[in-house]
């Protein structure tokens, strides 16, 4: 962790160093309580191995703002340019008491006891399986619920930063056959999963099915307003689904969209004392919490919500689908060559279409690709990837035929 955001050191500061891997959020809410300038975690994420690589984090714990991220490559570049790089031997760097290893866990713990009931869930008598996807998630779940009637189950649980079997360890479907087969054979109450670092989250329902990601926080948000009683503002990306808006509407508070990225969600989070944030590659965040995903506090909110209303989460989607009306959703990655790039903005930029799946358009939003919000609070979504080189494709429609439609139509504008 070190000190100044606003100017580079010229003199060490105290750096503090996990003694194990440890999850992003765990990192991260580690760098709020012991009140660091700033943290790095080396992580993939939810990304191949091979993308190895930093998350900066703030002082607040969060996303780097655009604004941050700007400084900190001019900082880069000034040190390239000079060569003017201090450094020094790590036994130095111990010996001077400039470098200090240190459990994360307990300090985490502690804190996610301050916003969970665990001692509920603990004792409801779930059996939940947990896929870390041989994550930096293993053992957080069991060591937050153990020790009473709850079951946890965990599933590929050794550290393998190889990640075998997948080619990524990001919490999709494809990705979870093997959670949605444990749940059937257990005839478990839920399945979760975290993604490599842990910050994100997927849930398997107690048929076996995949929710998506835009289900989950739909539920996550329907537990905040109508089981725990809360209000405050609601911020979702423009990739999340329109049942937000609608639970804004129900439970009479304001709803915050924002660019995809955590960068833009956390901000706004800050801002307007948010009670819940999300964005539709499965990360949230919670008033009282960091202002960054954390899949780990994702999955204990969700049991929550299953222990309070004694409803599965089956049962509670057909609940939260008579309030909202029904929502389906598909979104599309489709490879491109960078030479593209410029002929596929242009052909969406002048295609200017009037409806989609029959339904007309009553507003685009540019601010992150071309978001056409339809008749009934549908939309359809197109935009360039931040982290790799896809054109996505997003859809939500109130059947799966129409998601269908308009995908495809979105598709033959851009021409991938």
């Amino acid at each position: 962790m070190d000190g100044a955001q606003s100017s580079p050191r010229t003199t060490p500061s105290k750096t503090y160093v996990c003694d194990r891997a440890a999850p992003t959020p765990v990192i991260a809410y580690n760098l709020v309580a012991r009140e660091g300038g700033g943290g790095v975690v080396i992580t993939a994420s939810h990304n191949p191995a091979r993308w190895n690589g930093f998350k900066y984090k703030p002082s607040y714990g969060g996303s780097a703002s655009p604004e941050i991220v700007a400084e900190l490559e001019e900082y880069i570049e000034d040190a390239e340019r000079s060569g003017d790089v201090q450094r020094m031997p790590l036994a130095q760097a111990k010996a001077e008491g400039l470098v200090e290893y240190f459990d994360p866990e307990p300090t985490y713990l502690g804190h996610i006891a301050t916003l969970v009931d665990l001692n509920a869930i603990r004792n409801a008598g779930l059996d939940v399986v947990v896929d870390v996807m041989h994550g930096a998630g293993a053992g957080y779940f069991p060591k937050l619920l153990g020790g009473g009637s709850t079951r946890i189950i965990e599933m590929r649980a050794e550290r393998n930063p190889s990640f075998p079997g997948m080619a990524q360890p990001e919490p999709l479907a494809h990705n979870l056959q093997g959670l949605m087969e444990e749940v059937q054979d257990r005839t478990a109450d839920v399945g979760l999963a975290t993604d490599g670092d842990a910050d994100r989250l997927g849930v398997v329902d107690d048929t076996g099915r995949f929710i998506t990601t835009l289900q989950t926080f739909a539920l996550l948000c329907y537990h905040q307003l109508e089981v725990l009683k809360n209000s405050g503002p609601l911020v979702r990306s423009i990739t999340m689904t329109s049942m937000i808006d609608r639970l804004g509407e129900i439970y009479d508070v304001p709803v915050f969209d924002t660019p995809v990225g955590f960068k833009y969600l956390g901000p706004v989070m800050m801002e307007e004392d948010a009670l819940i944030a999300g964005e539709e590659s499965g990360g949230y965040a919670f008033r009282g919490n960091i202002p960054e995903r954390d899949g780990i506090l994702s999955g204990l909110m969700l049991l929550d919500l299953i222990v309070k209303t004694e409803m599965g989460v089956s049962d509670l989607l057909e609940e939260l689908t008579e309030k909202v009306g029904p929502h389906f959703y598909d979104r599309l990655d489709l490879k491109f060559e960078e030479s593209q790039r410029k002929a596929i903005l242009s052909r969406i930029q002048k295609a200017a279409p009037s409806s989609f799946a029959g339904r007309k358009v009553e507003s685009v939003d540019t601010r992150d690709g071309f978001r056409f919000v339809l008749e009934g609070g549908y939309w359809t979504l197109i935009r360039f990837s931040g982290t790799e080189p896809l054109l996505r494709v997003y859809a939500e429609a109130e059947s799966p035929a129409d998601v269908q439609t308009m995908l495809d139509e979105a598709r033959n504008i851009a021409g991938v």
